[in-house]
C-alpha cells in the first residue's frame, strides 16, 4: 500500500511496527476525539494473545462429486460450470439428508461451504417441484445479499425466481418481487416480520425453511421474530438448521420447530485457531493512528479491516487513512444499504484495501483474503471480539488479529 509520508523509525511492537509519539494530525494540528460508544466488558489484554494453531488436516477429501450427484441436470451443470466439482465435509454429509427431506441440524464454522449444503438440495427441490417454495432467513443484510448471489449463481437460467427481504433499501422493489411468482425468499428476521405484519409475504405455502448462522441471530435479539415466522410456514415443512454452536435457547427452538432432526457436526476447531493474535499498547489516544499507520505498511498486510466504537468515527478515521495514501472506506449502521454493498464490493475487487467498520460488520461479512483484523477501538465484549477476528483465518489460511490497548 501507498503512503504519502515515511514512518518514522521507533521501537519495534506487534507484528513489526514502530512505536510513536506523534498525534493524529489534520492540516497540522492534533486531533483528540471524545467517542461515546457502549458500555463495554472488561477483558483482560492477556485475552488478545494467542498463536495461531493451524489443524493439521487442512483439506477435506471427498469420496463423493458434484458430477455424480442425483440433482436436476441444470443444477449440476450450473455447479459444474462455477467449478464447484467437490463437497467440503458439510455438503458432504449435508446434502443426502437434506435431498430426502429430513429435518436437519448442521453444526459448521463460517467459512466450510455451508452455504451450498443448503442451497443445493432446497435449490434443487424447487426445480424438480414447482409448487414448492422455501425461504432462508440470516442473521444480516450483508450475508443474506451473499446467499442471493450464490443461489443465483448455480441456479441461473433455470427460471428460480428470488425475493431478498432486507432493510435499509426501498421495500417498493420487494413488494414487486413477493407480487409476482417468486419461489424462493431470503431476508433478515426484522425485514421479514415488517412484510409478514403487512401482508405483503404469505408463509402458508412455503416447504422448506432454512436458519443460516442461528447463533448469531438469537445472539441479536432475533429470537422471538424466528419463533413468529417459522410459526407462520407449514407444520410439515422441512426445517434446515445450520449454526457454529449449539446453545440450550437453540436447542429449544430446534425442538420446537423440526421433527426427529438429523444432527451433522462438522465443525473443525474455532475459526481463531487460525488467527494469530497479539496486542499494541499505546500511551495516548493521539499516538493511535501513527500507530495503525506503521501496521498498515507492514510486510504481509493485505486487506485490513478496522474495528471502531462508533459510526461517526470509523468515518473520520477512514477520510484521515485516505488522506495518508491508503484505499479505504467505512461501513456502519448509518450507511444505506446500496452504501454498505458498494463498500464490500470495492474491498473484494481489490479497489480499496481497508475498510473501517462498527461491529455491523463483525456479523455477515464474507470477503476472501483478508489478512488482518485490527481492533482499533477494544471489543465490548469477548464474543464480539471472536465475530471480529472471525472475519480473517478463512478456510484454513492464517491470519492476524491486534488490538489496541491503552497502557
Amino acid at each position: 500500500m501507498r503512503n504519502r509520508q515515511a514512518p518514522r523509525r521507533g521501537n519495534r511492537s506487534a507484528f513489526g511496527a514502530k512505536k510513536q509519539s506523534s498525534g493524529f494530525r489534520r492540516n497540522g494540528r492534533v486531533q483528540s476525539f471524545n467517542k461515546k460508544g457502549p458500555k463495554k466488558a472488561y477483558i483482560d489484554p492477556k485475552r488478545f494473545v494467542k498463536k495461531a494453531k493451524p489443524l493439521q488436516q487442512t483439506t477435506y477429501v471427498s469420496d463423493n462429486s458434484y458430477e455424480n450427484l442425483k440433482v436436476h441436470q441444470g443444477l449440476k451443470n450450473n455447479l459444474l460450470q462455477n467449478g464447484i466439482k467437490k463437497p467440503t465435509k458439510i455438503q458432504d454429509q449435508a446434502i443426502p439428508h437434506a435431498m430426502s427431506g429430513k429435518d436437519l441440524v448442521g453444526l459448521a464454522n463460517t467459512g466450510t461451504g455451508k452455504t451450498m449444503a443448503f442451497l443445493i438440495p432446497t435449490i434443487n427441490k424447487l426445480l424438480t417441484n414447482r409448487a414448492k417454495k422455501a425461504i432462508v432467513i440470516a442473521p444480516t443484510r450483508e450475508l443474506a445479499q451473499q446467499i442471493q448471489e450464490e443461489a443465483r449463481r448455480i441456479s441461473k437460467g433455470l427460471g428460480i425466481y428470488d425475493a431478498l427481504l432486507i432493510g435499509g433499501v426501498n421495500i417498493k422493489p420487494q413488494l414487486r418481487d413477493l407480487s409476482r411468482n417468486h419461489h424462493l425468499v431470503i431476508g433478515t428476521p426484522g425485514r421479514i416480520m415488517d412484510h409478514l405484519e403487512r401482508g405483503s409475504l404469505q408463509l402458508h405455502d412455503s416447504d422448506i425453511a432454512v436458519l443460516d448462522e442461528v447463533d448469531r441471530m438469537l445472539d441479536m435479539g432475533f429470537v422471538n421474530d424466528i419463533r413468529s415466522i417459522l410459526s407462520s410456514t407449514p407444520d410439515d415443512r422441512q426445517s434446515l438448521f445450520f449454526s457454529a454452536t449449539m446453545q440450550p435457547q437453540i436447542e429449544s427452538l430446534i425442538g420446537q420447530f423440526s421433527s426427529d432432526p438429523i444432527k451433522i457436526q462438522a465443525t473443525t476447531g474455532n475459526t481463531s485457531d487460525n488467527v494469530e493474535q497479539d496486542v499494541q499498547y499505546y500511551g495516548h489516544k493521539d499516538e493511535k493512528i501513527d500507530l495503525l499507520h506503521d501496521l498498515l505498511i507492514g510486510e504481509g498486510v493485505g486487506k485490513t479491516l478496522i474495528f471502531c466504537d462508533t459510526k461517526r468515527f470509523s468515518d473520520r478515521l477512514s477520510r484521515d487513512l485516505r488522506e495518508r495514501g491508503f484505499k479505504s472506506d467505512a461501513i456502519h449502521g448509518d450507511k444505506s444499504q446500496n452504501q454498505r454493498k458498494r463498500a464490500l464490493d470495492k474491498l473484494k475487487k481489490d479497489e480499496i484495501s481497508i475498510l473501517v467498520a462498527t461491529d455491523v460488520a463483525a456479523r455477515g461479512i464474507d470477503v476472501d483474503g483478508i489478512t488482518h483484523v485490527i481492533n482499533y477501538d477494544t471489543p465490548g465484549s469477548y464474543e464480539d471480539y471472536t465475530h471480529r477476528i472471525g472475519r480473517t483465518g478463512r478456510s484454513n489460511t492464517t491470519g492476524f488479529a491486534i488490538t489496541f490497548v491503552e497502557k
